[in-house]
Parts: C-alpha cells; structure tokens; sequence
C-alpha cells in the first residue's frame, strides 16, 4: 500500500491541508485489492495550530433533516485500529512536505 497525497493548493476550506488516497499494490498481482485505490481521507490543521488530524472515507446521509454521517473503514473489534491507519497517513504528507520544501 503507498498514500498519494493531493496538496490544497486553494486554502478552502480553511485548516485543510491535503487530501489522500491509498493505492494497494500486490507484488504477486493476484491480491483482490491489486490495482484499486481508496478514497476520502483528509488531512487537516486542528484548530489552534497544535498538530494535524486525519478525517476517513465517510457519506454523508439526512434523517429528519439532521445531517449525519456514516464512516466507511470501521474498526471490526479494536476501536483504536485506526490510529495506525493514520500515522502512516500523517507520516506520509509529512513526507510530502519535506521534499516539497527541498524542491522549492
């Protein structure tokens, strides 16, 4: 799996910094997610300026006009599964930083 980050070059919304994809790549190309990728995951500034946050794929859906959203990657058991998920996320852009800056 890499994570291809996608940079908000517009600065809207405010506190957005960047969106990211997961693409699976299988060395022995028979994996059923071999060639596909995932989709909706942001990365944002947290308010105040002190670290950044990962938001995952989620749809958006209305009940009685209260707007609610379904997450689409739950954990199965362990609720902290996706702290991991999102390092590797986190890690990834700040990769993507460091050579923007050494390109500039």
């Amino acid at each position: 799996m890499t994570v291809k980050i996608t940079p908000n070059d517009k600065g809207s919304p405010p506190g957005k910094l960047a969106d990211a994809e997961l693409h699976f790549t299988d060395k022995d190309k028979d994996g059923p997610l071999d060639g596909l990728k995932l989709i909706g995951f942001t990365i944002w500034e947290r308010r105040g300026g002190n670290g950044r946050n990962v938001t995952f794929p989620a749809r958006s859906y209305s009940i009685n006009g209260e707007r609610r959203t379904f997450a689409l990657l739950r954990p199965i058991v362990d609720s902290t599964a996706q702290s991991k998920l999102r390092d590797i996320v986190l890690e990834a852009f700040q990769e993507y930083e460091e050579r923007a800056a050494i390109t500039a």
